[in-house]
């Protein structure tokens, strides 16, 4: 058994948009996203996702990490990539449901994350891939 871990997903300037967010949170807030966060990071790569009320599935293989400061709500938008949780995406919630924008930057950014690693295999080109499934194996056509 593996060991999981959390990553944050990288833009193609470099910039982390989640850590970016948190950073700019005040050290409390931000020392409670990092806890939650680091629940992904106790995880095997043979267990199951983080149960309600620390985790839900979104939609596909979008999950969002439930997060809380008091009574401020944060939701980070993640995917499983073998070994790894990518996360995509941070916002404050503030409605009952997930805004239809947040989950489009999610899945933009996922995306890009796999065309990123899909460009790492030699002999693979970006153009033949077509979709990942939520443990990370490529479905070509």
């Amino acid at each position: 058994m593996a060991k999981m871990h959390a990553v944050y997903y990288r833009d193609e300037a470099g910039a982390e948009p989640v850590n970016d967010f948190i950073d700019g949170l005040p050290p409390r807030v931000q020392a409670s996203l990092d806890l939650q966060i680091d629940r992904l990071n106790m995880l095997t790569d043979s267990d199951p996702p983080l149960p309600f009320p620390h985790s839900s599935q979104v939609e596909g293989e979008l999950r969002e990490l439930r997060c809380h400061y008091g009574k401020r709500l944060f939701r980070v938008l993640y995917r499983r990539s073998e070994r790894l949780f990518v996360l995509l995406h941070v916002f404050e919630k503030s409605s009952k449901a997930i805004p239809e924008s947040d989950k489009a930057i999610a899945r933009a950014n996922a995306v890009e994350d796999r065309r990123k690693f899909a460009a790492t295999i030699p002999g693979f080109a970006i153009g033949d891939f077509v979709s990942i499934t939520p443990i990370g194996l490529f479905d070509l056509e």
